[in-house]
């Protein structure tokens, strides 16, 4: 080679390695963004998916909050029912007097409004003892099979399907075989 064409060869050298490193970081540049781009999109779909989960619990919190919204109050007129029913059971000796027949009456309103709300009672009496939906206060010994409710002392109520307040009940044990 010449002289002169050594010379435009070593000159185009750095040319073309600056050609060639600007197409390397290009390809790296172009490799970076693609990363970047995925990274974005990643948390585009985890984002995406957050907010739709957000939107579920909302709903599902709403729901309920528009089905039990109401529990305190059903719960603190409970009482108020079984002091009425005893009230009724007082007034139950003249079932004649418009005392009783207003009673009744307002026994049954009550009874409806209860209903509507969802409330209902638990049923509770000759049934096999359930510690979630039961209070066991006592055991008695009794001809029926253990375990199973035998007495009723203070009523049990639910709103659908979550306990507003459990049935005290006396439930039935084995009877005793004497040692004779």
């Amino acid at each position: 080679m010449s002289e002169k064409q050594k010379t435009t060869t070593e000159a185009e050298l750095p040319e073309d390695a600056a050609v060639l490193s600007e197409e390397l970081e290009a390809g790296d540049q172009a490799q970076a963004m693609a990363e970047e781009v995925a990274r974005w999109r990643d948390l585009a779909v985890r984002t995406a998916a957050d907010f739709d989960n957000f939107r579920k619990r909302v709903a599902r919190e709403r729901e309920e909050a528009v089905r039990y919204g109401n529990q305190d109050l059903l719960e603190q007129l409970i009482p108020i029912l079984d002091n009425f029913e005893m009230g009724m059971m007082a007034a139950s000796s003249d079932t004649g007097s418009m005392i009783y027949i207003g009673m009744d009456m307002v026994r049954k309103q009550f009874a409806e409004f209860l209903s509507q709300q969802g409330v209902e009672e638990i049923v509770a009496l000759n049934t096999v003892f359930d510690p979630n939906i039961h209070e066991a206060v006592s055991e008695e010994e009794s001809d029926v099979e253990p375990g199973t409710v035998v007495r009723v002392l203070r009523r049990g109520f639910r709103l659908r399907d979550r306990l507003l307040r459990p049935a005290n009940v006396v439930v039935a044990k084995a009877k005793e075989v004497s040692a004779e």
